[in-house]
């Protein structure tokens, strides 16, 4: 045998960075997504008719982010309480579901939120009057419905096991773990691999085809690549890692049962818990969508910025005006030189 890998019972995962890093990661994003996906929901409500029809796919992104913001409280416990679950398997089972249901249904709405933008930009005169609100109405329940589709699976696999009858996996027990690795792969793909491609297709045109006319408004293009600019980091910062190590963890547990041990599999375990949480942190980042789409908040932005920055400017000159520029010693030198 070569390198660390043995063929022999394996040993246990310690645990202690699980329990110190995710409730404190947990505790920040609720706080932080809360607060931002109300106001952000808010925002949407008040410029219900200046934003169009991506307001209603806004408005699902920001509910989904609250139905599993209202979850964490219940991680943060379990977590808390080293991986002790005490609120019956069946809301186990309902928490893991809402967790999906926000990872995946924001990935939906994000994908529908490119596929408008680069309809409206690309292809103007086509989708002039033709795209309405019955349109994303109806978009959106498709959505939801696919996505509901793909995790259902999920809520019929075991979230414990025998030797941890207080377990709430994220992911399914030892017992199963064989079945559910193609689950989460061919997941992967349709929830995650194929709207990533979508959206890199869209934004990718639309990037060329800005680039290329002369005539197009600078705010719009300016709120174009800032969407560009969120996107990408919200698919490679919270998405990606999320999905490679969720897949590479599963199949390293595998092995384990084989009685293949690598050292390498406990940073894969700690790699796959901060994938974790990254994938929690874009019901934070999501309400940046808001912002990018919402014209008036933009320009109340810059107005308090410019009214910031008279403030700052005129508190400045008073402070110059009334602090004395010479002693009375200098100032009585100076008379002396030039009566002298």
């Amino acid at each position: 045998m070569s390198g660390n890998i043995t063929y022999e019972a394996c040993e246990s995962i310690n645990l202690n960075f699980t329990h110190a890093f995710l409730p404190a990661g947990f505790i920040t994003v609720f706080v932080v997504g809360t607060v931002s996906n109300i106001w952000g929901l808010r925002s949407v409500c008040t410029s219900w008719n200046k934003i169009g029809s991506i307001n209603i796919f806004m408005f699902n992104l920001g509910v989904a982010d609250l139905l599993y913001l209202f979850t964490l409280p219940f991680l943060v416990h379990y977590y808390a309480k080293n991986s002790l679950w005490q609120f019956g398997q069946p809301f186990c089972k309902v928490t893991r579901f809402c967790f999906n249901l926000n990872l995946y249904g924001s990935i939906g709405f994000l994908t529908c939120i490119s596929i408008y933008r680069y309809l409206g930009i690309v292809h103007p005169m086509r989708v002039m009057g033709k795209i309405t609100s019955c349109h994303s109405l109806a978009i959106s329940a498709l959505v939801w419905l696919l996505v509901i589709i793909q995790i259902l699976p999920d809520m019929f696999f075991d979230k414990n096991d025998l030797k941890s009858p207080n377990s709430c996996y994220d992911t399914t027990s030892n017992e199963l773990i064989r079945g559910y690795l193609p689950y989460s792969i061919g997941w992967s793909v349709t929830g995650f691999a194929i709207p990533l491609l979508i959206i890199l297709l869209c934004y990718g045109h639309i990037v060329v085809v800005l680039a290329r006319k002369a005539n197009v408004n600078p705010l719009l293009k300016q709120r174009c690549l800032k969407l560009v600019v969120i996107l990408v980091i919200l698919f490679s910062v919270c998405f990606i890692p999320y999905h490679v190590f969720r897949n590479v963890n599963l199949k390293t547990r595998i092995l384990k049962q084989s009685g293949i041990c690598h050292s390498v599999f406990d940073d894969i375990y700690i790699a796959h818990q901060v994938g974790r949480f990254l994938a929690c942190l874009n019901s934070a980042i999501n309400p940046l969508i808001f912002i990018v789409g919402n014209d008036d908040f933009l320009m109340k932005l810059q107005h308090l910025s410019r009214r910031a920055r008279l403030s700052l400017a005129g508190l400045t000159g008073a402070v110059l005006y009334r602090r004395p520029t010479d002693s009375p010693l200098e100032t009585r030198g100076n008379s002396d030189l030039m009566n002298g």
